[in-house]
């Protein structure tokens, strides 16, 4: 027994043997991960099929049967843009007590009664260019969740005592909004790039004050036509059935004209500034922003790799490698390009660090940026830059409902036809000399708007060495 034991050891070990000679004939394993190779990536973006109701009602479809659930989007294209000065924070009042306060037959508790017992998710939103309702319900529940949203377009309750929750709840957030540093020097910001504009404006108690429930009905009546709508619907339903359902809701919703709404100009800051909010704090909140561009600019394609290479890249950024990793002076910083929809949006660069090194952070945050401006970047970053957008563009589309709400939404913006199909192309073009054209333009640090909120009595005196007016902030005084 024994010896048959050993044989059988001794069949096993030559048998291994020969897997490895074997192995050794056969192509090496790679040593290192860029040795590695895989098949390109084929990707297309799916299709959605598109229509428009007798009465203008624009339609995005998308069936998906994975599970038995639906979603909907639908947008009104007008938004608060235009909200005047004095009724600031009308957005919001709006947003909530569109959703709260009822609609059609049903009173605010009866709604919310009624969406419980349907297992749906309701919410409502007043933006600067569009008002929106997103529902998720069961798909066996579609037609009753079809005619929620028919009467929360058309049927509106804004029941008064929910308005008057609503201002309550702005005006307690109002009361503690210089608790968190991280939103008082975002509302600092905000209002230096954009200087008497409603991209600028905070609420105030007064303009909270200020808007009435009337407001509310005034802009529903202006704005919610069938031909200003667009409907996102995703999931599963049987398309025949969800049309029949919709012209039950919204056919005899007759189109009529809606008002034009005209953007308000912007008007540029005088100059880059400093802006110092005194808090008691062991830390200094530093934002150091500038206006940027808009989804119009063909630059925009070389921004966004610039803004990875700057501070958007996480650890692969030079922001977070030179101010983090090598200096120690902060946890994390970043950058962000915001492209603008139709008006341009911003360009922030932050970080917190402790107030004995403001300074230090604010000048090598500003000579990261000049050095953009002076020196190509490497092969290298722009390779990674390029790839990691590429790459990371397949994630825009992980679920059916942003396929479709993504694709209405670039339709109402007036995005071209071929965007989505043509972005990664687009980025894999952008040159070395591209992204330090656009680095000259969109950042210069002499107009830069600096925003700090923490102790100024740590590093007030090396304010002065960047050039730029310095103003003090009193939080406790209304601006």
């Amino acid at each position: 027994m024994m010896r048959l034991s050993l044989q059988i050891r001794i069949a096993f070990m030559g048998g291994l043997a020969l897997l490895v000679i074997l192995a050794g004939c056969a192509a090496p394993l790679p040593q290192t991960p860029d040795q590695l190779h895989y098949p390109v990536l084929e990707f297309h973006v799916p299709e959605v099929e598109t229509l428009v109701l007798a009465n203008g009602i624009r339609l995005y479809l998308k069936e998906n049967r994975e599970l038995p659930l639906v979603q909907m989007t639908a947008i009104i294209g007008s938004g608060a843009m235009t909200t005047p000065k004095e009724k600031t924070g009308f957005e919001g009042l709006f947003g909530s007590t569109w959703r709260s306060g009822g609609a059609g037959a049903r009173g605010p508790e009866e709604l919310d009664a009624y969406l419980d017992q349907l297992a749906a998710n309701l919410s409502t939103s007043l933006g600067p260019y569009t008002a929106e309702v997103d529902l998720s319900l069961r798909s066996e529940d579609l037609a009753q969740g079809v005619a929620v949203l028919g009467d929360l377009l058309r049927r509106p309750a804004f029941a008064a005592e929910r308005l008057e929750l609503a201002r309550r709840q702005a005006l307690e957030y109002l009361r503690r909004q210089n608790d968190n540093p991280g939103a008082v020097s975002s509302r600092l910001l905000m209002a230096a790039l954009y200087p008497n504009h409603y991209l600028g404006y905070s609420p105030s108690e007064a303009s909270l004050t200020a808007v009435s429930r009337q407001d509310l009905v005034d802009f529903h009546q202006a704005y919610f036509a069938p031909n200003n709508l667009w409907i996102a619907v995703s999931g599963d339903f049987d398309r025949a059935a969800l049309l029949r359902t919709l012209e039950e809701n919204f056919a005899d919703w007759a189109r009529r004209e809606v008002p034009q709404q005209t953007l308000p100009a912007l008007v540029q800051p005088q100059s880059g500034s400093v802006q110092v909010a005194a808090k008691d704090l062991p830390q200094t909140t530093i934002l150091i922003g500038d206006r940027g561009l808009t989804k119009d600019n063909p630059d925009q394609y070389a921004v966004r790799v610039m803004n990875y290479i700057l501070g958007g890249g996480g650890f692969n950024s030079r922001m977070m490698r030179e101010i983090r990793s090598d200096r120690g002076l902060a946890y994390s910083a970043y950058s962000y390009f915001q492209v603008g929809r139709r008006l341009p949006g911003p360009f922030v660069a932050g970080t917190e660090t402790k107030n004995a090194s403001v300074g230090p952070a604010i000048n090598l945050t500003r000579q990261i940026m000049q050095e953009l401006r002076d020196h190509p970047v490497t092969e290298e970053e722009l390779q990674l830059a390029k790839e990691s957008q590429i790459n990371s563009f397949v994630f825009g589309f992980e679920n059916t409902h942003s396929v479709v709400s993504q694709q209405m939404s670039q339709a109402f913006y007036g995005y071209p036809a071929d965007y989505l199909a043509n972005y990664r192309q687009r980025i894999a073009a952008v040159t070395v000399a591209d992204v330090q054209r656009v680095a000259r333009e969109f950042i210069d640090l002499a107009r830069q708007q600096i925003v700090l909120v923490g102790n100024p009595q740590e590093f007030r005196s090396e304010l002065d060495g960047l050039g730029l007016p310095v103003t003090d902030v009193d939080l406790d005084k209304p601006r």
